[in-house]
């Protein structure tokens, strides 16, 4: 294991059902499986992250399969570039696994370990009592309970981090996958929502320490049934602007198109 004591940041040892670091700081394993790594002192609110309703809907969307072209493609990724014969990979923000696991089945060496992290409780509970292939934890991306130079590779779909802590637990070349949305990702959403709609910024993020190698765009159209819309409404941040005519629109309609746009970017640790 490569887990880190989010107190005093000694490598954390596991013994039975709890971790412990050289310190005796210890921290069990729950029942579903993942390890808490996140003291209430760390905190900023009582239950940070997505809460259970939030992760309800993003796990009835997901299901639906309407962001599994994306998943599909990080996932190749992953396999055609890990290619050593054992190494670790971090999703950093993995919500309730959906990308993680896949990843996790995707990799055709069977020498490998693949983490899940996210700031969420409820997610990672809900992450750990389906997916088996993953170890899963509660911890901030801020600063990742990891030992340094330990992973291979990062995924962040979405989820901030500090490219210093990326740089710090990735090994020498190691690589970070990026998903960001594109220009026009949900937009007739977002036309429902704002009188004038500005599309997102495709810039390249800056990451010092990093180079890019790769970049593409995934984009198409997803139709939608009215479930499908309003749970992809109530699992997005526009959810706290829509009006509750466009909640009943979408609870009630029966098909609505929306587009779906991504951009993937492979970067390499220098």
């Amino acid at each position: 294991m490569s887990y880190s004591c989010p107190l005093c940041f000694q490598a954390l040892n596991l013994e039975q059902r709890m971790f412990r670091c050289s310190n005796n700081h210890c921290f069990d394993i729950a029942k579903e499986g993942y390890i808490n790594l996140m003291p209430v002192q760390h905190k900023r609110s009582r239950e940070p992250g997505d809460n259970k309703e939030m992760m309800q809907a993003r796990r009835l969307f997901l299901e639906q399969n309407h962001y599994q072209a994306m998943q599909k493609k990080v996932s190749s990724l992953c396999n055609e570039l890990l290619v050593d014969s054992h190494y670790r990979l971090l999703d950093i923000g993995c919500g309730e696994g959906y990308y993680t696991s896949a990843i996790a089945d995707s990799i055709q060496n069977p020498v490998h370990h693949v983490y899940g992290l996210d700031i969420s409780k409820v997610a990672i509970r809900y992450a750990a009592k389906r997916y088996n292939n993953c170890s899963f934890s509660v911890a901030s991306s801020h600063r990742l309970p990891f030992t340094d130079k330990s992973l291979d590779a990062i995924v962040r779909i979405y989820a901030p981090c500090s490219p210093n802590e990326m740089a710090r637990v990735l090994n020498d070349q190691g690589l970070v996958v990026t998903v960001t949305p594109g220009s026009r990702h949900l937009i007739q959403l977002r036309q429902e929502i704002y009188r004038e709609v500005k599309l997102h910024n495709e810039t390249e993020e800056e990451l010092p320490g990093f180079t890019l190698e790769r970049e593409e765009s995934l984009n198409y159209m997803m139709p939608l049934t009215g479930p499908d819309s309003y749970h992809l409404l109530q699992m997005t941040p526009f959810a706290w602007k829509a009006t509750q005519e466009l909640w009943d629109k979408l609870k009630n309609v029966e098909h609505y198109e929306c587009e779906a746009h991504f951009i993937i970017r492979v970067y390499r640790k220098q």
